[in-house]
């Protein structure tokens, strides 16, 4: 492990140098003295879907956690051994070139291996961390930020009725994490037709479309301009209707609408950001910088909103925010994995300049927020506090852990 005197040598002399290049001499000291020695996995099964842990061992005894994605991710942990071939005996601290080299299979399949790749990356930077001795955070060039805003998706049984949305707003103000920012969608189905053709319905009616302007000016009357909303779509839309949503919901001043048009960039992104005063959300399913770069380069946005586990992790995730930056746009991070991902993901985003904030699905209480073995209050005041200890900080809870494997699993068998 680098000693502290080393490390302010080697950070003072990383002043103003690119994350990267600060990275390396800090790495310097330790390079090729570690090898990773194995890979492992574990599943854990939570009240609606499941969380993919990911292990990485060296041969020094430490060892690094991430997470890749869970379900709806089919296969993933299956993906996550398919590679452990392709990391096993290298340097763990030359994160960017196996990170390359697991994108660059001979067989052409990592692509389709990438929210494995994800969650092997991440490990590998907490194991970093740690073989150095510092925080995550630091690796990445430093904090931008000592807490991260995080929100949830509380939402209100019905938004046609008031009394429904003071509900709603009384449970939001109730829940001891805080939360004041909150994301939801709308009813979008046509009753008494098949699913078919739900799914092919993709206009809504005048009727509809007030519905859904009724139903928001009804939230933010009950929750006030103190907390934002944020109008979540699953990329279900056309672009007439697409402006027509970002109109109805335009008065109570969302943070954003997100997702209303189909995954890929086209000219249609473009011609809704310039057809609204909303802002537009879009990422979670790109990765890459490439995924990324027509949206940036075409203003086909306004805030970007990648998932560490789909965009390639924290480095590339990082150089995608670092050209974002150049062309004006906002990250926020889409998140739907457990209390470890939601605590990496902040982690990272404390280190990105412009940023808004973190998806979470935890912070109500119960197990799904004791899977961390923290020293600290989790969720305080919407925030999150980010860690200064070596890695990202945290360990898994065993207890916690093993009470909730998913069927088969064992702690990290």
């Amino acid at each position: 492990m680098i000693s502290r005197r080393d490390f302010l040598r080697y950070g003072g002399a990383a002043a103003g140098a690119s994350f990267l290049a600060h990275y390396h001499q800090l790495a310097a000291a330790e390079k090729g003295k570690t090898r990773i020695r194995d890979l492992k996995t574990m599943v854990v099964q939570g009240p609606e879907r499941n969380y993919t842990f990911v292990k990485v061992i060296s041969d020094a005894g430490l060892f690094g956690i991430g997470e890749a994605y869970g379900s709806p991710g089919v296969g993933v942990k299956e993906q996550v051994h398919a590679l452990r071939e392709e990391i096993i005996g290298k340097d763990p601290l030359e994160i960017d070139a196996i990170y390359t080299g697991m994108g660059r299979r001979t067989d052409g399949s990592a692509h389709a291996l990438m929210r494995a790749v994800c969650g092997i990356e991440m490990a590998l930077w907490d194991l970093s961390g740690k073989t150095l001795g510092v925080p995550v955070h630091t690796l990445l060039g430093g904090k931008f930020r000592n807490r991260v805003k995080v929100y949830d998706h509380t939402a209100p049984r019905d938004m046609l009725d008031k009394a429904s949305c003071r509900e709603w707003a009384a449970r939001i103000r109730s829940y001891p994490s805080g939360f004041t920012a909150h994301k939801f969608g709308f009813p979008h189905t046509t009753p008494n037709t098949d699913h078919a053709r739900d799914l092919a319905n993709r206009i809504l009616t005048t009727k509809e479309l007030n519905q859904i302007r009724q139903g928001f000016e009804n939230c933010r009357e009950a929750i006030g301009f103190d907390h934002d909303i944020m109008v979540h779509c699953h990329w279900e839309y056309d672009l007439r209707t697409s402006i027509q949503i970002a109109d109805a919901v335009e008065g109570m001043k969302p943070l954003w609408l997100e997702d209303p048009l189909p995954v890929d960039y086209s000219e249609a992104w473009k011609r809704l950001c310039y057809s609204t005063k909303v802002p537009i959300c879009t990422g979670e399913n790109l990765f890459r910088r490439h995924g990324f770069k027509d949206f940036i380069v075409n203003a086909g946005c306004d805030i970007l909103h990648p998932d560490l586990r789909n965009s390639g992790g924290f480095l590339e995730t990082k150089r995608i925010a670092d050209m974002a930056e150049v062309f004006g746009l906002p990250m926020a991070t889409h998140n739907t994995g457990s209390q470890l991902c939601t605590w990496a993901t902040v982690h990272w985003a404390s280190s990105i300049r412009d940023y808004i904030h973190c998806e979470t699905i935890t912070g109500r209480g119960g197990w799904m927020d004791q899977l961390l073995a923290l020293d600290r209050p989790y969720i305080k005041g919407g925030y999150i506090e980010i860690s200064d200890k070596p890695g990202l900080g945290v360990d898994l809870n065993p207890d916690v852990v093993k009470a909730h494997l998913a069927t088969g699993e064992t702690w990290w068998g």
